[in-house]
């Protein structure tokens, strides 16, 4: 927390970016913030191309339909640009989480062509609980996605709503929600302890080390295996009461 203006203090985007999404959320668990149950992305939700790295940005939320025309009048906002206009406003990377309300989807929430439009307009990935095409063209783009499967056509694909609560993979996200996402799922960060997560990650792994590397080394009986559970579990036990003070 910055004690000046009483904000949390900007997480380290890179340093988010250098672990993964399930050591994300081991690490979010040791500040008993939430439920080791919520915040993270149900299996509907799964990576386009598990090999590309982590992805990291602050959602951009929009609603999507296309089993149906769009009905807007006559000089009404096209929702569409109003999404662009928010990614070109925002100086960190964005994530363009989309709510497809049509259910099941009727079309693909997104091609190449507009992945290649989030992608020059500052998004760092997508998400929908819709569905994908195009899939190898978006792969070319190094461009994460996320989805709930794929379809070969787009409907009448059109845009509802923008800069709105959505609910994707069971989990409700805002505008400006810091999210995180690979091979494994997508997971919010909480805001007022971002900044803290990549020190969390850094000593998280190490005080697993002091079960993993020797178990790993492949010379471990049950006692010591038990006696290096223990360990562990009192060094996290101190990591717990640090991360605290440090907030």
């Amino acid at each position: 927390m910055n004690s000046v203006t009483g904000s949390p203090q900007p997480p380290n985007l890179a340093e988010l970016a250098s672990f993964d999404t399930p050591t994300i959320c081991n690490a979010i668990e040791l500040f008993d913030v939430r439920s080791p149950t919520a915040g993270y992305m149900d299996r509907r939700i799964a990576a386009c191309f598990p090999d590309l790295p982590p992805m990291v940005g602050y959602a951009v939320t929009a609603t999507f339909r296309s089993a149906e025309p769009a009905r807007r009048r006559e000089g009404d906002p096209n929702p569409a640009f109003q999404l662009l206009e928010i990614l070109a406003d925002h100086s960190e990377p964005s994530i363009v989480v989309f709510q497809d309300l049509d259910d099941p989807p009727a079309g693909a929430t997104f091609g190449d062509g507009m992945c290649l439009t989030y992608k020059t307009f500052g998004a760092a990935g997508l998400i929908t609980s819709g569905a994908a095409r195009d899939l190898d063209n978006v792969r070319a783009l190094d461009f994460p996605c996320f989805s709930h499967g794929a379809v070969c056509g787009h409907g009448h694909c059109h845009i509802e709503s923008v800069d709105v609560p959505v609910h994707i993979g069971g989990v409700t996200i805002h505008p400006g929600d810091l999210l995180h996402g690979d091979r494994n799922g997508v997971t919010t960060i909480p805001l007022e302890i971002a900044h803290l997560v990549p020190y969390a990650c850094s000593e998280y792994l190490k005080h697993e080390a002091l079960v993993l590397d020797p178990l790993r080394g492949g010379n471990m009986d049950i006692s010591d295996h038990r006696q290096a559970i223990a360990e562990m579990s009192q060094s996290l036990d101190q990591l717990k009461a640090e991360l605290l003070s440090m907030r």
